[in-house]
């Protein structure tokens, strides 16, 4: 412990005095459009909008993928406690500009404050939250260490830790701090049992780690704007003649072997329809105009070009559709696994629309989500191994094989079935159990206040 208490006390005045960098960091983050031109005062703890009284939970996310797992988690919370006010922060301005628009009025969303002892003063004493939710992998000592020191209590849902933070959090400079930092949380709840053996070799009291499933299956529903809603319906109507497969969260590198498959599979089939859906909306903007060059009859969405008869690619560079976009296609290549480096994204959205899933082999911590899913149907997914040409000839089979296609969408629909349900009420069991119960049990008006820390100024 007092390893520990030593350890945080350096990353606190380390924090403390590189608050000036981090500022000018902002700016110039700000000025490259990374960062909200108005609201990014509130990365640094500063509010934008009043805190009504009563009881206040926040729950805390990075980016669009582990806010959408939220969703659903604080609807639930919502529909038990309509009472409760729900401050809800984000880091990225991708994930700001898709859920700040779509997420209930009553929630209240900010930007997240940074890990500095005055942002983080600053934010606590202002909003007074009760209880603190975050998602995933969110554990920054400066803010785990000041709501616990101000009786805030702490749950950590869908918790996972990378085979990369473990080793450097395992190691003797970090662990003490680490296990002192998780010896902090009510409720843990890991992903996966691996998830959760890698808490308990950092040193988390055991009776605080609870499983309840991968919020990843039922990740939330954001909604789709009317105009959202039409587009997709009339995009569904274009390729209702057309033989239709999808490749989505593609990163960089991979685009040329989706292009390349692409030509393969149009020698054989000229009917076909590839989508592509790059994980950043520029670099699909890059693919179609290196696409339109090479005089390929590309439509890229945000654009709303007119769908031609003559067109086999289609670039989505927009954010929050992936669901509705599963919906158009038998068949779903899920990117971000097919090169070294790269760690897999959710397939469980492809599942519940009903595809037929095909992933690489570099499919970091979503090796539990392929593994559960193969052990409850192995026709749900197909990971591909050898790279290229096993993903054109497992195309090409799927094409052609109208029932084995049949097989592996019905395989994907009912494993996503089974391993989905009851998830979201037995996170709502846990946190009751745990963080709510005892919080309105005994509540005390919070008294949080900047002791040590000046305010930094923007």
């Amino acid at each position: 412990m007092k390893s520990g208490l030593a350890a945080y006390k350096i990353y606190r005045a380390l924090s403390y005095s590189v608050s000036p960098l981090i500022r000018l960091h902002l700016r110039w983050r700000r000025f490259r459009g990374l960062e909200h031109l108005q609201r990014w005062p509130e990365r640094l703890g500063h509010p934008s909008q009043p805190r009504q009284p009563g009881p206040l939970v926040w729950f805390h996310a990075v980016s669009l993928g582990e806010g959408m797992i939220a969703i659903p988690v604080i609807k639930h919370c919502i529909q038990r406690m309509p009472h409760l006010n729900i401050l809800f922060t984000i880091t990225t301005l991708s994930a700001f500009e898709v859920l700040s628009k779509r997420l209930p009025n009553e929630i209240i969303v900010q930007f997240s404050p940074v890990d500095t002892p005055a942002s983080i003063s600053s934010f606590l004493h202002y909003w007074k939250p009760n209880a603190i939710v975050l998602m995933e992998s969110e554990l920054w000592p400066n803010l785990i260490m000041d709501a616990s020191k101000n009786g805030i209590t702490l749950a950590l849902l869908n918790a996972r830790i990378s085979e990369k933070s473990f080793n450097l959090w395992s190691g003797p400079v970090l662990l003490p701090l680490i296990s002192l930092m998780l010896s902090k949380f009510s409720l843990i709840v890991p992903l996966s049992t691996e998830q959760g053996v890698r808490f308990q070799l950092l040193q988390a009291p055991p009776y605080i780690i609870n499983f309840s499933g991968d919020l990843k299956y039922v990740i939330g529903d954001i909604g789709v704007n009317e105009s959202g809603r039409k587009s997709i319906d009339d995009l569904r109507l274009h390729l209702s003649h057309k033989q239709v497969w999808m490749a989505s969260s593609i990163h960089r590198g991979e685009d040329e072997l989706i292009l390349g498959v692409h030509t393969v599979l149009m020698q054989l089939q000229p009917n076909i329809v590839t989508i592509i859906v790059p994980r950043h909306p520029q670099h699909g903007r890059e693919i179609a105009k290196k696409l339109e060059r090479e005089g390929h009859n590309v439509v890229l969405r945000s654009q709303q070009e007119r769908f031609t008869p003559e067109t086999n690619i289609y670039v989505v560079d927009t954010l929050g559709e992936l669901r509705q976009l599963y919906t158009l296609t038998p068949i779903a290549v899920i990117g971000g696994s097919f090169l070294p480096g790269l760690s897999g994204h959710n397939i469980s959205e492809a599942a519940a629309a009903g595809c037929a899933i095909l992933t690489g082999r570099h499919i970091g911590h979503f090796s539990h989500m392929v593994l559960e899913m193969q052990q409850s149907n192995p026709l749900s997914v197909l990971q591909v191994v050898s790279g290229k040409m096993e993903l054109e000839s497992s195309l090409i089979e799927l094409f052609t094989n109208t029932t084995l296609l049949e097989a592996r969408r019905r395989a994907a629909k009912e494993a996503f079935c089974m391993l989905s349900s009851d998830i979201v009420a037995n996170i709502w069991s846990l946190l009751n159990f745990h963080i709510f119960s005892r919080l309105f049990t005994d509540m005390k008006p919070l008294n949080i206040t900047a002791k040590t820390v000046k305010n930094e100024t923007l």
